[in-house]
């Protein structure tokens, strides 16, 4: 699965304001409605009860809150590069500054956790992750994050 296929430029907010992770979760949640067709109160509902469950602050600056819908028929990504990390119950306790919300059907078993580790892996790149960080631009933020990346070698 390539992640041009999750995600579409319209997707991607390069400088999202948010003073908390509950604000964050709210914007992305007005972003991702008119994308996938959903209200953004039940996308809010659907991400919150996620996190209820357990932080998606998976370390180093990085989330990815994600939930299942039953009326969705693909699945959807958005990204956010926060202005200023915030506060996210991290795993590390670290601040979270780099967000990917994945919304998929309720029916997406394998695709939704191939999806979710595709994701993880780009993220924890941590050339990929210091690149988006310096990128304040939408368009090259999805360039950056639809890129092929080569395989680490071992050397």
């Amino acid at each position: 699965m390539d992640l041009s296929e999750l995600i579409k430029p319209e997707g991607i907010i390069a400088n999202l304001r948010a003073n908390s992770k509950k604000q964050a979760l709210q914007e992305l949640a007005e972003k991702a409605a008119p994308i996938c067709g959903e209200s953004d109160r039940d996308i809010f509902d659907t991400l919150l009860q996620r996190e209820r469950l357990g932080s998606t602050g998976v370390g180093n600056g990085i989330a990815i809150p994600h939930g299942k819908m039953t009326s969705l028929t693909n699945l959807y990504g958005l990204f956010a590069r926060l202005e200023k990390p915030i506060e996210f119950d991290s795993l590390d306790d670290q601040p979270v500054d780099l967000i990917f919300v994945l919304l998929a059907p309720e029916g997406a078993g394998a695709d939704h956790l191939k999806a979710l580790a595709k994701i993880a892996r780009l993220l924890r790149n941590s050339d990929v992750a210091s690149k988006l960080r310096a990128t304040t631009d939408a368009d090259a933020l999805y360039a950056l994050l639809t890129q092929p990346i080569a395989p680490v070698s071992a050397s």
